[in-house]
């Protein structure tokens, strides 16, 4: 295997298996940026070894053992005085003894656990802002740069958010654990919201050459489970899981047999998981029942159920989304959530109509850079026959997309607009 096969092979088994990493490391160490130091040094060490030794048979037990040697040693530096630091170290040599049988156990760390990592990240004494960044970091295992393009910020407001974070974690003490009661309520706005982006992440990958990244969106549904039980009467924490039901529910729709994606209105609605989609419309339902239906989950939620419900295409209410989209921006102000209403507009007025909204949101701040307002720009242009114009957005969209599919997609929707333009 030459060097640069197994750097992407150990990128590639990294981002599995750093949430469990510092999921288990933070559950021993009771210090969240320590564990995450201590399995950046794991990866560190997989890079320089792997390349001479080969990958081996089980990554993820490796990388643990690396990581839990890599916190014993630093227990053992700072001479355990503590009786606490003592029992700390004698469960993790334990553990270190058993390391070569510990797959099966690998995969019932990750249990409750991730959650409790989530809402330790959530604590209010950090911003709101820093605590979903912080969590994306540790739990999705985005680059500063991928979160960065999540909220349209520039890498460097980011980066800042992470360290202070991480710094507040580290220097407060705060505890490792699941809230109640009070506590619970605080934290939860933001632990719904750190759920929502690792389940879009996974959805559409930011960066990478896959479409897809399916392990983030089972944990982000896992953890959205658990959270309609630990919050049964908070409509908002129904309402995101439906809105992830919903749209894992197309899943297989979504990619053909190469991996390249399948636009929403191309996919063969046989293969959507009706199973799944039943269990979306009752937790909307009861999301609706709690007196939620006018929350930003909830009307995310009926946008996608209009999509689900509708058995053909041709046969979607483009005006209900429509005005859905109007409602959400109306208590959710996002020039993103305005460029999908232009698209639905589009699609139930004409391209005309959405070409004029996507026109007003050309100079938007947010959205420099951003890659899909071209290549919507690019879809109304095409429809509208201006092939030419159609192209050059198409091009200007490749060029800011960060998923090699996505830009694969895009290059020949910019091809497929200069034949017809030629």
């Amino acid at each position: 295997m030459t060097a640069a096969n197994a750097h992407r092979t150990i990128l590639a088994v990294w981002r599995i298996e750093q949430p469990r990493l510092i999921t288990s490391l933070a559950r021993m160490l009771r210090d969240v940026p320590l564990a995450e130091d201590l399995t950046q040094e794991a990866l560190l060490a997989a890079l320089e070894r792997w390349p001479e030794t080969g990958v081996p048979e089980r990554p993820g037990a490796w990388l643990m053992a690396t990581a839990k040697r890599r916190a014993l040693d630093h227990l053992r530096r700072r001479q355990m005085l503590e009786r606490k630091h003592e029992m700390i170290a004698l469960e993790m040599d334990e553990e270190q003894q058993a390391m070569p049988d510990v797959d099966a156990a690998l995969d019932d760390d990750i249990g409750d656990e991730m959650l409790r990592l989530v809402f330790t990240a959530c604590h209010p004494l950090i911003s709101r802002e820093a605590r979903v960044a912080l969590a994306l970091r540790m739990i999705c295992g985005l680059t500063t740069e991928e979160i960065a393009r999540a909220f349209l910020l520039p890498e460097a407001t980011i980066a800042q958010r992470i360290v202070r974070a991480k710094r507040t974690l580290s220097e407060s003490g705060l505890a490792y654990e699941t809230p109640c009661g009070e506590e619970l309520g605080q934290r939860l706005a933001s632990v719904l919201e750190v759920v929502y982006l690792i389940f879009n992440e996974g959805y559409t990958a930011a960066r990478g050459e896959d479409w897809l990244r399916p392990q983030l969106c089972n944990e982000a549904l896992r953890m959205g489970r658990i959270l309609t039980s630990i919050a049964p009467n908070e409509p908002e924490a129904h309402a995101l899981l439906a809105l992830m039901e919903l749209n894992a529910s197309r899943t297989a729709a979504r990619t053909d047999a190469a991996g390249e994606p399948i636009l929403l209105l191309e996919q063969n609605r046989a293969l959507w998981d009706q199973l799944q989609i039943r269990r979306g419309l009752r937790a909307l339902a009861r999301a609706r029942d709690l007196g939620g239906a006018g929350g930003a989950y909830a009307l995310q939620a009926a946008i996608v159920a209009c999509h689900a419900e509708a058995r053909t295409a041709d046969a979607t209410d483009w005006a209900r989304i429509a005005g859905l989209y109007g409602e959400l921006t109306a208590i959710v102000p996002s020039p993103i959530i305005e460029l999908n209403r232009a698209v639905a507009v589009g699609m139930a007025e004409g391209p005309e109509a959405g070409l004029a909204i996507v026109d007003r949101l050309a100079d938007e701040p947010a959205l420099r850079g951003y890659h899909l307002l071209p290549s919507v720009r690019g879809d109304l242009l095409h429809k509208l026959a201006r092939h030419g114009e159609a192209k050059a957005a198409f091009e200007a969209a490749t060029a800011l997309a960060g998923n090699q599919r996505e830009r694969d997609l895009l290059m020949r929707r910019a091809a497929e607009a200069a034949s017809l333009s030629s």
